[in-house]
């Protein structure tokens, strides 16, 4: 079998594709949607490996050659595949769900803290060289013990998220297309109505994916039903918020900060993030830890096995 490896991983991953596959694979960075086409039917390959940093639009779909049967992406999320065009072309689409749980709700968990006891202003003392002492009212921040964490989307990353902030004295509520069963709820409080649960957040996280149903679902509306100096963090996907409203709402001190790893337009940031103290920022490494990402990869190969053994991986989307 063939496979078509359009990004550059960890060589782990590449000698487990190989145990399977005869790899063809750029000799740089993350190939575009015309090096893709050109050495897929090139190669005749069987799968295509990709990641986000590779947009499988509608078109490039339409111009794989007829041997393609799985694209296997090394994510979660897949809005960067029009999985409906791969679909009526008869290529079935996986993704990597469960395996970076873990390490997603760990740095999400860490952004929350690093946001409540302000952990940017403070480490940028130390680089100016600290120099004076801080008297008793400088860089106080927030306790998290007592306090509520809302949660958007309780899929695996919300419960791991529960979790952990469970074992620091927090109260959960959340939001989710459904209840879940009360042995997965662990007295977390649902609300249906994402609206309503809002004002009782001290902290918001978001774990959902990034849909037209999703797009924006944090504006200025929705940022003003939070609590006046509340906590805002998002490692799920930019395209979840208006980052004009969540700028404003961190200016003016409506929120006391925000601890984010998404944003609108990546690998772009928008240059006013920059100018605020109180905002915590990651480049998109939610599931970067060698462990995370080498299972990830294994997983990414072991979903196209299953496709061309005639197989249904239980990650097919």
């Amino acid at each position: 079998m063939k496979a078509l490896l359009a990004f550059p991983t960890l060589e782990a991953v590449v000698a487990r594709a190989q145990k399977s596959f005869t790899l063809v694979r750029s000799g740089g960075g993350a190939l575009g949607v015309d090096e893709i086409a050109q050495l897929a039917n090139e190669h005749q390959v069987d799968a295509l490996f990709v990641a986000p940093r590779n947009p499988v639009r509608a078109e490039l779909i339409q111009k794989l050659p007829a041997t393609v049967k799985v694209i296997s992406t090394f994510s979660v999320g897949f809005d960067h595949i029009d999985v409906a065009a791969a679909k009526a072309k008869g290529i079935a689409v996986t993704n990597t769900p469960e395996v970076l749980s873990e390490a997603t709700a760990n740095l999400a968990f860490l952004l929350l803290l690093a946001a409540s006891r302000r952990l940017p202003e403070a480490e940028a003392l130390m680089r100016q060289g600290w120099g004076r002492h801080l008297g008793t009212q400088d860089l106080l921040g927030v306790d998290l013990t007592g306090k509520t964490l809302a949660i958007f989307g309780m899929g695996r990353i919300g419960r791991e998220m529960a979790d952990r902030a469970r074992a620091f004295g927090m109260k959960i509520v959340y939001c989710n297309r459904n209840r879940l069963h009360p042995d997965l709820e662990k007295g977390a409080a649902y609300f249906a109505n994402f609206k309503e649960m809002l004002p009782l957040a001290d902290a918001l996280s978001l774990h959902a994916p990034g849909t037209n149903e999703t797009k924006e679902l944090m504006n200025r509306e929705t940022f003003a039903l939070m609590k006046k100096g509340s906590i805002f963090v998002n490692t799920a996907r930019g395209s979840l918020v208006n980052e004009d409203a969540l700028i404003e709402a961190l200016r003016t001190g409506h929120l006391f900060a925000a601890g984010l790893d998404v944003f609108t337009r990546e690998p772009t940031l928008d240059p006013r993030f920059l100018e605020l103290q109180n905002v915590v920022l990651a480049p998109h490494v939610g599931s970067a830890t060698i462990e995370t990402r080498t299972k990830m990869g294994f997983l990414m190969v072991e979903n196209a096995e299953a496709v061309l053994d005639g197989g249904k991986p239980a990650n097919i989307l």
